[in-house]
């Protein structure tokens, strides 16, 4: 089921809901914000390259949270970083998403059993909405990664505040 839910065969009629449209132009127009930090930083970036070709999803890596509606958390959180990702998770408006990339945003990966400094897991401080598993995930998990955040946005009402 998508944007148009009826058709009428005499006319330029189109039969939908606010939500469906709100929610169709949001999942054709993620822009995340990188939070690049190790090796799953690479991977994002070639994902964000020619021979991946992002941007055919309509997805284009903003450099500020401001402009941005999704951030993707890539690689080895330290326990410096943590307060730097909340700021800028806060500094995004609503709705915002997340997408932790990587073995060590989602539970700190190979470090986290030896390293002191090390975040076990980026949920710790801000709200995930997409695990991306791999130590590093390939360009293809990110891309499937974010069609299921495109499924996510697909389900949600905006009007009525709740999730089908």
């Amino acid at each position: 089921m998508g944007l148009l839910d009826q058709r009428f065969e005499n006319g330029n009629v189109l039969i939908t809901s606010v939500d469906s449209l709100l929610a169709w132009a949001r999942l054709s127009s993620i822009w995340p914000m990188q939070f690049g930090l190790a090796c799953c930083a690479i991977e994002m970036m070639a994902t964000g390259a020619s021979h991946f070709d992002l941007d055919r999803f309509g997805t284009f890596f903003r450099g500020s949270p401001r402009q941005a509606d999704a951030m993707i958390v890539a690689g080895t959180v330290t326990l410096k970083m943590a307060n730097r990702i909340k700021t800028l998770y806060d500094q995004m408006a609503e709705p915002r998403y997340v997408i932790s990339m990587g073995s060590c945003s989602n539970c700190g990966g190979p470090y986290w059993e030896h390293g002191y400094h090390v975040l076990k897991g980026v949920d710790r401080v801000i709200p995930v909405d997409v695990y991306i598993p791999g130590c590093p995930p390939r360009p293809e998990a990110l891309l499937e990664g974010l069609l299921k955040l495109k499924e996510k946005i697909r389900r949600e009402h905006m009007i009525l505040k709740q999730t089908a």
